[in-house]
Protein backbone atom coordinates (compact mmCIF):
# COMPACT_ATOMS: atom_id res chain seq x y z
CA UNK A 1 0.00 0.00 0.00
CA UNK A 2 1.34 3.51 -0.66
CA UNK A 3 1.48 6.66 1.23
CA UNK A 4 -0.54 9.76 -0.14
CA UNK A 5 -1.36 13.07 0.81
CA UNK A 6 -4.73 14.25 -0.50
CA UNK A 7 -5.44 17.90 -1.48
CA UNK A 8 -9.16 18.74 -2.26
CA UNK A 9 -8.48 22.59 -4.31
CA UNK A 10 -11.36 22.12 -6.86
CA UNK A 11 -15.10 20.90 -7.59
CA UNK A 12 -13.42 19.20 -10.45
CA UNK A 13 -10.24 19.47 -12.21
CA UNK A 14 -8.95 18.69 -16.03
CA UNK A 15 -5.43 18.84 -15.74
CA UNK A 16 -2.69 19.95 -12.95
CA UNK A 17 1.05 20.45 -12.89
CA UNK A 18 3.99 20.80 -11.01
CA UNK A 19 6.61 24.00 -10.99
CA UNK A 20 10.10 22.85 -10.23
CA UNK A 21 10.57 22.12 -7.08
CA UNK A 22 6.56 21.07 -6.45
CA UNK A 23 6.55 24.34 -4.42
CA UNK A 24 3.33 25.47 -6.02
CA UNK A 25 0.77 23.59 -8.76
CA UNK A 26 -1.34 24.37 -11.47
CA UNK A 27 -4.80 23.65 -12.11
CA UNK A 28 -8.06 24.20 -14.10
CA UNK A 29 -10.99 23.86 -12.54
CA UNK A 30 -13.14 22.66 -15.28
CA UNK A 31 -13.33 26.09 -16.64
CA UNK A 32 -11.44 28.28 -18.50
CA UNK A 33 -8.96 29.80 -15.83
CA UNK A 34 -5.93 28.21 -14.59
CA UNK A 35 -5.36 28.61 -10.43
CA UNK A 36 -1.92 28.44 -9.42
CA UNK A 37 -1.80 27.64 -6.10
CA UNK A 38 1.23 27.75 -3.12
CA UNK A 39 1.97 25.83 0.11
CA UNK A 40 0.93 28.63 3.04
CA UNK A 41 1.88 26.29 6.34
CA UNK A 42 -0.16 23.41 6.05
CA UNK A 43 -2.60 24.66 3.42
CA UNK A 44 -2.46 25.19 -0.47
CA UNK A 45 -3.93 28.90 -1.16
CA UNK A 46 -4.77 30.53 -5.11
CA UNK A 47 -1.55 32.76 -5.58
CA UNK A 48 -2.48 33.44 -9.28
CA UNK A 49 -5.35 33.07 -11.21
CA UNK A 50 -4.93 32.91 -15.35
CA UNK A 51 -7.41 34.46 -17.26
CA UNK A 52 -6.42 34.57 -21.00
CA UNK A 53 -8.68 31.64 -22.05
CA UNK A 54 -12.45 31.63 -23.60
CA UNK A 55 -13.13 27.77 -22.65
CA UNK A 56 -12.26 25.27 -20.79
CA UNK A 57 -8.45 24.57 -20.62
CA UNK A 58 -7.95 21.29 -21.09
CA UNK A 59 -4.01 20.38 -20.68
CA UNK A 60 -0.76 22.21 -18.55
CA UNK A 61 2.77 21.33 -18.61
CA UNK A 62 4.86 23.69 -16.81
CA UNK A 63 8.88 23.92 -17.48
CA UNK A 64 10.92 23.11 -14.71
CA UNK A 65 14.38 24.66 -16.53
CA UNK A 66 12.52 27.80 -18.03
CA UNK A 67 9.70 28.39 -15.44
CA UNK A 68 7.31 28.97 -18.19
CA UNK A 69 3.95 27.34 -18.20
CA UNK A 70 2.62 25.93 -21.09
CA UNK A 71 -1.84 25.65 -21.38
CA UNK A 72 -3.94 24.79 -24.11
CA UNK A 73 -7.68 25.39 -23.99
CA UNK A 74 -11.26 24.52 -26.25
CA UNK A 75 -10.60 27.87 -27.44
CA UNK A 76 -8.12 26.56 -30.14
CA UNK A 77 -5.65 28.48 -28.15
CA UNK A 78 -2.19 27.97 -26.52
CA UNK A 79 -0.38 30.11 -24.34
CA UNK A 80 3.18 30.38 -22.77
CA UNK A 81 3.29 32.20 -19.46
CA UNK A 82 6.33 33.29 -18.04
CA UNK A 83 6.79 35.07 -14.63
CA UNK A 84 7.93 38.40 -14.37
CA UNK A 85 7.25 41.59 -12.33
CA UNK A 86 5.64 39.32 -9.99
CA UNK A 87 2.94 39.05 -12.42
CA UNK A 88 2.32 35.91 -15.52
CA UNK A 89 2.56 36.98 -18.53
CA UNK A 90 0.87 35.45 -21.82
CA UNK A 91 1.93 35.14 -25.36
CA UNK A 92 0.14 33.64 -27.66
CA UNK A 93 0.72 30.69 -29.96
CA UNK A 94 0.26 30.89 -33.54
CA UNK A 95 -1.47 27.72 -33.92
CA UNK A 96 -3.59 27.89 -36.79
CA UNK A 97 -6.28 24.94 -36.01
CA UNK A 98 -9.78 25.19 -36.05
CA UNK A 99 -10.59 22.53 -33.14
CA UNK A 100 -10.00 22.26 -29.81
CA UNK A 101 -6.46 21.82 -28.24
CA UNK A 102 -6.28 18.75 -26.54
CA UNK A 103 -2.93 18.13 -24.81
CA UNK A 104 0.29 19.77 -24.99
CA UNK A 105 3.89 19.11 -24.12
CA UNK A 106 7.24 20.65 -23.67
CA UNK A 107 10.19 19.12 -25.49
CA UNK A 108 13.16 17.94 -22.62
CA UNK A 109 15.02 20.63 -23.71
CA UNK A 110 12.39 23.27 -23.17
CA UNK A 111 12.97 24.47 -26.67
CA UNK A 112 9.60 23.46 -28.13
CA UNK A 113 6.59 22.02 -27.46
CA UNK A 114 3.63 19.85 -29.38
CA UNK A 115 -0.38 20.53 -28.86
CA UNK A 116 -2.21 18.05 -29.84
CA UNK A 117 -5.59 18.83 -30.90
CA UNK A 118 -9.12 17.78 -32.52
CA UNK A 119 -7.97 19.27 -36.17
CA UNK A 120 -6.48 15.72 -36.99
CA UNK A 121 -3.44 17.21 -36.25
CA UNK A 122 -0.09 17.86 -34.32
CA UNK A 123 1.27 21.76 -33.58
CA UNK A 124 5.41 21.64 -33.80
CA UNK A 125 5.51 24.77 -32.01
CA UNK A 126 8.88 26.79 -32.02
CA UNK A 127 10.25 29.85 -30.67
CA UNK A 128 10.76 33.20 -33.47
CA UNK A 129 13.41 35.36 -32.13
CA UNK A 130 12.84 38.17 -35.27
CA UNK A 131 9.33 38.02 -34.72
CA UNK A 132 9.17 37.06 -30.76
CA UNK A 133 6.81 35.39 -31.00
CA UNK A 134 5.92 31.17 -31.01
CA UNK A 135 5.07 29.90 -34.48
CA UNK A 136 3.98 26.62 -35.58
CA UNK A 137 4.27 23.72 -37.94
CA UNK A 138 1.75 20.99 -38.57
CA UNK A 139 1.84 17.15 -38.37
CA UNK A 140 -1.01 16.10 -40.18
CA UNK A 141 -1.10 12.23 -40.66
CA UNK A 142 -3.91 11.28 -38.84
CA UNK A 143 -7.58 10.40 -38.87
CA UNK A 144 -9.38 12.17 -36.18
CA UNK A 145 -9.07 13.95 -33.00
CA UNK A 146 -5.09 13.31 -31.32
CA UNK A 147 -5.79 12.92 -27.75
CA UNK A 148 -2.42 12.78 -26.18
CA UNK A 149 1.38 13.45 -27.25
CA UNK A 150 4.94 12.32 -25.53
CA UNK A 151 7.91 13.81 -26.54
CA UNK A 152 11.37 11.04 -26.76
CA UNK A 153 14.08 11.62 -24.23
CA UNK A 154 16.22 12.69 -27.10
CA UNK A 155 14.28 15.99 -28.21
CA UNK A 156 13.60 14.37 -31.19
CA UNK A 157 10.82 11.91 -31.81
CA UNK A 158 7.41 12.22 -30.88
CA UNK A 159 4.88 9.72 -30.28
CA UNK A 160 1.07 10.15 -30.93
CA UNK A 161 -2.11 8.43 -29.78
CA UNK A 162 -5.41 9.30 -31.26
CA UNK A 163 -8.63 8.85 -31.51
CA UNK A 164 -8.68 6.75 -34.88
CA UNK A 165 -6.99 3.67 -33.18
CA UNK A 166 -3.37 4.39 -33.81
CA UNK A 167 -0.34 5.23 -32.34
CA UNK A 168 2.15 7.02 -34.59
CA UNK A 169 6.04 7.91 -34.07
CA UNK A 170 7.08 11.18 -36.01
CA UNK A 171 10.58 12.89 -36.03
CA UNK A 172 10.19 16.28 -35.07
CA UNK A 173 12.83 18.05 -35.58
CA UNK A 174 12.81 21.42 -35.64
CA UNK A 175 15.57 23.47 -37.55
CA UNK A 176 15.37 26.37 -36.52
CA UNK A 177 14.87 24.83 -32.87
CA UNK A 178 17.20 22.02 -32.80
CA UNK A 179 20.50 23.56 -34.98
CA UNK A 180 22.31 20.69 -35.75
CA UNK A 181 21.62 17.53 -34.72
CA UNK A 182 22.20 13.83 -35.66
CA UNK A 183 18.45 12.50 -36.24
CA UNK A 184 18.06 8.58 -35.06
CA UNK A 185 16.70 7.84 -38.31
CA UNK A 186 18.02 9.79 -40.47
CA UNK A 187 16.79 12.74 -43.32
CA UNK A 188 12.68 11.67 -42.70
CA UNK A 189 10.61 14.12 -44.20
CA UNK A 190 8.97 16.43 -41.62
CA UNK A 191 5.68 15.01 -40.85
CA UNK A 192 5.67 11.44 -41.87
CA UNK A 193 5.56 8.17 -39.54
CA UNK A 194 8.62 6.71 -38.61
CA UNK A 195 6.02 4.21 -36.64
CA UNK A 196 2.24 2.92 -36.68
CA UNK A 197 1.14 0.70 -34.25
CA UNK A 198 -2.38 -0.10 -34.96
CA UNK A 199 -2.63 -3.10 -32.25
CA UNK A 200 -5.22 -1.11 -30.43
CA UNK A 201 -9.40 -1.89 -30.96
CA UNK A 202 -10.85 1.63 -29.90
CA UNK A 203 -9.57 4.92 -29.31
CA UNK A 204 -5.74 5.50 -27.79
CA UNK A 205 -6.11 7.85 -24.28
CA UNK A 206 -2.49 7.81 -23.54
CA UNK A 207 1.03 7.45 -24.90
CA UNK A 208 4.42 7.73 -22.91
CA UNK A 209 7.80 6.76 -23.38
CA UNK A 210 10.42 4.74 -21.13
CA UNK A 211 13.30 6.11 -18.96
CA UNK A 212 15.77 5.28 -21.82
CA UNK A 213 13.18 5.77 -25.08
CA UNK A 214 13.46 1.96 -25.66
CA UNK A 215 9.82 1.39 -24.93
CA UNK A 216 6.85 2.90 -25.83
CA UNK A 217 3.59 2.13 -23.56
CA UNK A 218 0.51 3.39 -24.66
CA UNK A 219 -3.25 2.35 -23.29
CA UNK A 220 -6.58 2.30 -25.36
CA UNK A 221 -10.36 2.53 -24.71
CA UNK A 222 -10.95 -1.28 -24.87
CA UNK A 223 -8.88 -1.74 -21.43
CA UNK A 224 -5.67 -2.98 -23.52
CA UNK A 225 -2.29 -1.77 -22.85
CA UNK A 226 0.38 -2.31 -24.92
CA UNK A 227 4.53 -1.51 -24.91
CA UNK A 228 6.52 -1.56 -28.10
CA UNK A 229 10.22 -2.61 -27.78
CA UNK A 230 12.63 -0.54 -30.58
CA UNK A 231 15.29 -2.65 -28.73
CA UNK A 232 14.88 -4.71 -32.80
CA UNK A 233 13.80 -3.44 -36.27
CA UNK A 234 10.98 -3.39 -36.49
CA UNK A 235 9.54 -2.63 -32.79
CA UNK A 236 8.03 -5.90 -31.34
CA UNK A 237 4.98 -4.92 -29.85
CA UNK A 238 3.56 -6.67 -26.24
CA UNK A 239 -0.36 -6.59 -25.22
CA UNK A 240 -1.97 -6.81 -22.18
CA UNK A 241 -5.23 -7.05 -21.62
CA UNK A 242 -6.02 -5.24 -18.14
CA UNK A 243 -9.00 -6.37 -15.13
CA UNK A 244 -9.92 -2.59 -15.08
CA UNK A 245 -11.75 0.19 -17.06
CA UNK A 246 -9.81 2.12 -19.27
CA UNK A 247 -6.77 3.88 -18.60
CA UNK A 248 -6.39 7.88 -19.35
CA UNK A 249 -2.83 8.01 -18.27
CA UNK A 250 0.35 6.31 -17.91
CA UNK A 251 3.48 6.67 -16.63
CA UNK A 252 6.69 5.40 -16.35
CA UNK A 253 8.08 4.75 -12.86
CA UNK A 254 11.11 2.41 -13.72
CA UNK A 255 11.98 0.79 -17.30
CA UNK A 256 9.82 -2.01 -15.71
CA UNK A 257 7.23 -0.52 -14.36
CA UNK A 258 4.60 1.58 -15.17
CA UNK A 259 1.42 3.31 -13.27
CA UNK A 260 -1.96 3.67 -15.29
CA UNK A 261 -4.66 5.81 -14.16
CA UNK A 262 -8.69 6.24 -15.26
CA UNK A 263 -11.88 5.09 -14.67
CA UNK A 264 -11.30 3.05 -12.12
CA UNK A 265 -10.51 5.64 -9.47
CA UNK A 266 -7.18 4.30 -8.46
CA UNK A 267 -3.40 4.14 -9.85
CA UNK A 268 -2.92 0.65 -11.07
CA UNK A 269 0.78 -0.94 -11.47
CA UNK A 270 2.11 -2.71 -14.61
CA UNK A 271 5.54 -4.65 -13.90
CA UNK A 272 7.77 -6.45 -16.63
CA UNK A 273 10.04 -9.62 -15.62
CA UNK A 274 9.61 -11.74 -18.69
CA UNK A 275 6.56 -10.06 -19.75
CA UNK A 276 4.87 -7.66 -19.03
CA UNK A 277 1.65 -8.25 -15.89
CA UNK A 278 -0.98 -6.35 -14.23
CA UNK A 279 -0.06 -6.33 -10.71
CA UNK A 280 -2.90 -4.50 -8.81
CA UNK A 281 -3.72 -1.48 -7.37
CA UNK A 282 -1.53 1.00 -5.12
CA UNK A 283 -3.92 2.73 -2.75
CA UNK A 284 -4.98 -0.98 -1.81
CA UNK A 285 -3.99 -3.72 0.71
CA UNK A 286 -2.78 -6.32 -1.24
CA UNK A 287 -1.06 -4.49 -3.74
CA UNK A 288 1.12 -7.37 -5.78
CA UNK A 289 1.87 -10.16 -7.61
CA UNK A 290 -0.72 -12.27 -4.90
CA UNK A 291 -3.66 -10.11 -5.99
CA UNK A 292 -3.51 -10.35 -9.63
CA UNK A 293 -5.46 -14.10 -9.60
CA UNK A 294 -9.20 -14.12 -8.11
CA UNK A 295 -8.51 -10.75 -7.35
CA UNK A 296 -12.34 -8.82 -6.91
CA UNK A 297 -13.16 -5.71 -9.39
CA UNK A 298 -12.44 -2.59 -7.40
CA UNK A 299 -15.43 -0.47 -6.38
CA UNK A 300 -15.99 1.67 -9.33
CA UNK A 301 -16.06 -1.11 -11.85
CA UNK A 302 -18.73 -2.96 -9.35
CA UNK A 303 -20.88 0.51 -8.64
CA UNK A 304 -20.91 0.68 -12.79
CA UNK A 305 -21.41 -3.37 -13.04
CA UNK A 306 -24.69 -2.73 -10.26
CA UNK A 307 -26.13 0.32 -12.60
CA UNK A 308 -26.02 -1.91 -15.90
CA UNK A 309 -27.00 -5.41 -14.39
CA UNK A 310 -29.22 -4.70 -11.43
CA UNK A 311 -30.66 -1.05 -12.11
CA UNK A 312 -28.93 -0.29 -8.79
CA UNK A 313 -29.81 3.71 -8.04
CA UNK A 314 -28.36 4.32 -4.67
CA UNK A 315 -26.53 7.65 -4.71
CA UNK A 316 -24.08 6.47 -1.72
CA UNK A 317 -21.16 6.35 -4.25
CA UNK A 318 -18.37 7.18 -1.68
CA UNK A 319 -15.45 4.74 -2.62
CA UNK A 320 -12.59 3.39 -0.31
CA UNK A 321 -9.86 4.99 -2.96
CA UNK A 322 -7.96 8.04 -2.85
CA UNK A 323 -9.55 9.33 -5.67
CA UNK A 324 -13.66 9.41 -5.95
CA UNK A 325 -13.74 9.78 -9.70
CA UNK A 326 -11.79 9.50 -13.38
CA UNK A 327 -8.04 10.06 -12.25
CA UNK A 328 -7.39 12.16 -15.68
CA UNK A 329 -3.84 12.94 -15.03
CA UNK A 330 -0.57 11.54 -13.78
CA UNK A 331 3.04 13.53 -13.40
CA UNK A 332 5.66 12.66 -11.68
CA UNK A 333 6.91 14.51 -8.31
CA UNK A 334 10.19 13.08 -7.62
CA UNK A 335 12.86 10.92 -9.33
CA UNK A 336 16.59 10.22 -9.35
CA UNK A 337 18.43 7.83 -11.90
CA UNK A 338 15.60 7.11 -14.11
CA UNK A 339 13.16 6.08 -10.98
CA UNK A 340 10.18 7.68 -9.84
CA UNK A 341 9.60 7.29 -6.26
CA UNK A 342 6.95 10.18 -5.78
CA UNK A 343 4.11 11.36 -8.29
CA UNK A 344 1.10 12.83 -8.08
CA UNK A 345 -2.77 12.35 -9.59
CA UNK A 346 -5.76 14.62 -9.91
CA UNK A 347 -9.02 13.89 -11.49
CA UNK A 348 -12.82 15.00 -11.72
CA UNK A 349 -13.20 14.31 -8.16
CA UNK A 350 -11.26 17.91 -7.47
CA UNK A 351 -8.70 16.39 -5.71
CA UNK A 352 -4.97 16.08 -6.33
CA UNK A 353 -3.42 13.07 -4.29
CA UNK A 354 0.43 12.76 -4.07
CA UNK A 355 1.80 9.40 -3.90
CA UNK A 356 4.93 8.20 -2.23
CA UNK A 357 6.50 5.17 -3.10
CA UNK A 358 9.46 3.28 -2.83
CA UNK A 359 10.56 0.85 -5.97
CA UNK A 360 13.09 -1.48 -5.79
CA UNK A 361 14.36 -2.87 -8.51
CA UNK A 362 17.06 -5.51 -9.62
CA UNK A 363 17.86 -7.75 -11.99
CA UNK A 364 16.09 -10.41 -11.00
CA UNK A 365 12.48 -8.85 -9.47
CA UNK A 366 10.58 -5.29 -8.92
CA UNK A 367 8.74 -4.01 -5.74
CA UNK A 368 6.73 -1.71 -5.14
CA UNK A 369 6.18 -0.76 -1.51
Amino acid sequence: MSAFEIEHLATCITAHAWNADRSRVAICPNNNEVHIFAKKDNSWVVEHVLTEHDQVVTSIDWAPKTNRILTASQDRNAYVWTFAAGQWKPVLVLLRINRAATHVKWSPQENKFAVASGAKLVCICFFEEEHDWWASTHIRKHKSTVLKVDWHPNNLLLATASSDFKVRVFDAFIKKADGRVTRPYGEIPFGDPIFEFDQCASWVHACKWSPSGNTLAFASHDSNLAVANFSSNPPTVEKIKLRTLPLCDLLYLTENSIVGVGYDCTPVLITNSNGWTYQGELDKPGTGAAATSGAEPTNARKLFQNKVDLGDTKTDTKLSTAHQNCITTIVPTKSAGGLVSDFSTSGLDGNVVQWHTKVLETKSKLKVI
